[in-house]
């Protein structure tokens, strides 16, 4: 896993390698063991490598045919080994062990159609040197990042935004439209970004810069079409999901380094554990965090698991103070608000894993998106049912019994959840309906924003770009795989996989790889009965049969507890001086993105130690970060180290 840069001039002028030294240098976290660049008439590409793969014979950017092709690489392709085979069948010559060079040999076969044949998580660049054409694509789910933008006289792409931000012609500005977007869904649609005029390649995307000119296609997506698996029997299905799951692992364990892997104490995470284990034996580190609050701790499940897998797992705990103090840091590597506090210690685990000495780490990732574990899927089985008979007293009960460990909704009459759930037949109609409440309960956020914000933004209105956005056989879905489609598409690649993967493990060069999200896994879920991914109100059902006997039967029957972490009170329950400064009067008028009255209300909510919930806690979160964001990379120039690069001359 790496970080990758580089761009195209526009008109033809040789690279300047001060620009490439200072663009990579931002990345500097994401590929620590070595850095390269390579300059030629009208491109320059530039890497930062983080070794474990071909330790030796991996460096970048890396060419072949005499310099004509040449590549810069982040990420993993895990069938590296399947296709270095068939390409020496059919007369190619390699010089290294790299997936690297069995990627861009595979494209110098195929051309853009090389990204069919992979198996892995991936962003990169290819630079065609004798047709000046300049290649990107992003993994089919999103689980690297790949950004763009375009100045009078370049097209630059990177694996952070902040290394776009070295060049001095791009402008730092936020974009408000996003900013709406994010108190909407929590992410951004893409190719829309936090910052105006920066982009992001969407999820299973490549891209061609051609001649001044810039293609984007759509070469894999989701779909829910029913399948043949609906004629197989749960049994078989059963097996066959644990077959492409111990396939996905053993093929993700390929590495030069030693693997860990995360151990959340649910389901997912032993899993995948349970089959790592059974592939690698007694060699098995695991890691995980803690927290003291009993609402978010989870550490007397991840020792059941350990001492049921037997394996040697080491801990981080996390307090309020440590979530406070370190936010800024985890700002910077988001690059894009956040409305929850729980990367922090996602980033404080990443460190973990890096102080004992591992690279790679296999999580859990994906299988509440891909199998139906989420609540958001059982509330909106609930609502359903509900929205069928909205006068009857007893099934808003449902609700309650739903979310026993939210207080909030405990205290409420029938008819106050009748409008925050959204049972009404104009509800049902919607092709959101499943995220209704959500998306609701955030947008109420939107009530902070200062007056030119609200001027700036009346005319627009999310749901509707993304209604646009929609697949065209969206409707002709089941509502079940039309609620995980929004998952799965949005926050999952947006948030889960970038705010709380991607940049709080490469924030600590650590790689995450994930055997829920192989697209074989992702084809098979997504052709299953929903009756197998949630039966009645049973999350995860075909999962839980899969796993049964790997896994602690009590692993197996808890009930889903969502990832969460202390959020509001966590910046007033220790002294960090700039939660005071970036939440001042001052400061919020001076940035002009919140209302300085209704922030200063807020502040002293939470200072008086008043009942809060969790409007308040997103609303602190998400106005405590944006204003970080502005501070770091808007109304000041991002402090990261502009190390000199190794450059590579054209052969």
């Amino acid at each position: 896993m790496c970080g990758i840069a580089g761009f195209v001039n526009l008109h033809g002028n040789r690279v300047e390698l001060d620009q490439l030294d200072a663009m990579i240098g931002t990345l500097s976290h994401r590929g620590p063991d070595a850095n390269g660049v390579y300059v030629g008439d009208g491109a320059g590409l530039a890497h930062a490598r983080l070794s474990i793969i071909d330790l030796a014979g991996g460096c970048q950017p890396m060419c072949i045919d005499d310099g004509k092709l040449w590549i810069t690489f982040n990420g993993e392709i895990f069938n590296y080994i399947e296709l270095r085979e068939e390409l020496i069948q059919k007369g190619h010559r390699f010089t290294t062990r790299s997936d690297t060079e069995v990627l861009l040999r595979l494209y110098q076969e195929e051309g853009e159609n090389c990204t069919q044949r992979l198996n892995g998580q991936w962003a990169f660049a290819i630079w065609d040197t004798k047709r000046k054409r300049l290649f990107l694509s992003r993994d089919r789910v999103g689980v690297r990042p790949l950004f763009y933008t375009q100045t009078s006289g370049q097209f630059l792409y990177a694996s952070e935004i902040k290394a776009l931000l070295a060049c001095h012609e791009v402008k730092r500005e936020l974009d408000l439209i996003a900013l709406d977007q994010i108190f909407t869904f929590w992410v951004t649609l893409p190719p829309r970004t936090a910052f105006k005029n920066i982009s992001q390649l969407p999820p299973g995307h490549s891209l061609v810069f051609e001649n001044g000119k810039l293609r984007i296609w759509k070469y894999w997506g989701m779909d829910y079409a029913a399948g043949d698996c609906a004629a197989e029997s749960e049994k078989q299905l059963k097996e066959e999901l644990l077959a492409l799951l111990l396939d996905a692992t053993r093929i993700r364990l390929r590495s030069d380094v030693p693997v860990g892997a995360y151990l959340s104490g649910g389901i997912d995470s032993t899993v995948i554990t349970a089959l790592t284990k059974s592939l690698v034996g007694d060699r098995l580190r695991t890691f995980s965090v803690s927290f003291d609050d009993a609402e978010f701790d989870e550490s007397s499940y991840q020792h059941e698991a350990s001492a049921f897998l037997r394996t040697e797992h080491s801990e981080v705990h996390c307090s309020c103070a440590d979530i406070a103090r370190i936010f800024p840091e985890v700002v910077r590597h988001t690059e894009q608000p956040i409305l929850r506090t729980a990367p922090a210690p996602l980033f404080i685990l990443a460190k973990l894993v890096r102080e004992n000495g591992f690279k790679v780490v296999l999580t859990g990732e994906g299988a509440d998106e891909m199998l139906g574990g989420y609540d958001i899927f059982k509330e909106t089985k609930v609502r359903r049912f509900w929205g069928r008979r909205p006068d009857s007293r007893l099934r808003p009960l449902l609700l309650k019994q739903l979310y026993p460990y939210m207080n909030g909704i405990q205290r409420q009459p029938a008819a106050y959840l009748q409008r925050f759930f959204r049972v009404t037949a104009e509800d049902l109609a919607s092709p959101f309906f499943s995220h209704l409440p959500r998306w609701g309960l955030t947008a109420q956020l939107k009530m902070f924003f200062s007056d030119s914000i609200h001027a700036e933004t009346r005319s627009y209105t999310a749901l509707s770009e993304l209604e646009e956005m929609l697949p065209p056989a969206y409707r002709s879905w089941q509502t079940f795989n039309q609620a995980e489609y929004l998952e799965a598409s949005a926050l999952l690649p947006g948030y889960i996989l970038s705010s709380q993967g991607d940049r709080m493990a490469m924030a600590h060069s650590i790689e995450g790889r994930y055997p829920f999200l192989d697209h074989r896994v992702v084809g098979f879920a997504a052709k299953l009965p929903p009756n197998l991914k949630m039966k009645v109100l049973d999350q995860k059902h075909l999962l839980k049969q899969a796993a049964h006997g790997l896994i602690p039967l009590s692993i197996e029957k808890r009930p889903k507890q969502p990832y969460r972490a202390p959020d509001g009170k966590s910046f007033f329950l220790s002294s960090e001086s700039y939660v005071q400064e970036m939440l001042s009067p001052q400061r919020i008028e001076s940035y002009g993105i919140f209302n300085p009255q209704m922030v200063a209300a807020l502040v002293t909510k939470f200072e008086s130690g008043r009942p809060t919930g969790i409007k308040d806690d997103m609303a602190l979160v998400g106005i405590l970060s944006t204003q970080l964001l502005l501070d770091q990379f808007v109304h000041r120039r991002d402090r990261g180290s502009h190390a000199r690069s190794r450059a590579l001359q054209p052969a």
